[in-house]
């Protein structure tokens, strides 16, 4: 596999070079490479490790970031966000969140047993995944983060 191969390539199998590639890429290297492409949508994965034990216990502050990531983004949200904690289990217990932006969707869960969050951000219209996933770590109080880009034709 070329070098150009596993920049291109969509899915999770040699992630790892994908990562790497990515990381090495500013926000508007990025949104540049989208747009040459003519790729349909933008799709970023953020995950958090050690989160704030209250952030994600919070569904008035989950409600709170869903606004201030949308206008961080420039992206408009329709309809309210939906919060709800349920999960069968310890292990998946907590609370997930969905909004639809007229441009797709922003969803997430946020693991109790584990204090982490994992947040899937897609758009058909452009916007900076790093500047994004550093709001959602530091909004969050994380730890640590991964991030995945990949887009979507």
């Amino acid at each position: 596999m070329t070098e150009t191969d596993i920049r291109n390539q969509a899915d999770m199998l040699n992630v790892n070079e994908t990562v790497n590639y990515w990381d090495s890429l500013s926000d508007e290297e990025i949104i540049k490479k989208y747009n040459e492409q003519g790729s349909w949508g933008l799709y970023t994965s953020v995950d958090l490790k050690d989160c704030d034990p209250a952030a994600i216990r919070d569904a008035d502050l989950i409600k709170r970031f869903i606004v201030e990531l949308c206008d961080l983004i420039d992206m408009k949200r329709f309809g309210e966000p939906t919060v709800v904690h349920f999960g069968p289990c310890a292990k998946v217990a907590g609370y997930s969140m969905t909004q639809l932006i007229e441009t797709s969707l922003i969803s997430g869960h946020f693991a109790n047993d584990t204090n982490a969050a994992y947040l899937d951000i897609f758009s058909c219209k452009a916007y900076g995944p790093k500047q994004m996933a550093e709001f959602c770590k530091k909004f969050f109080g994380a730890g640590s983060m991964t991030t995945h880009v990949l887009f979507r034709d």
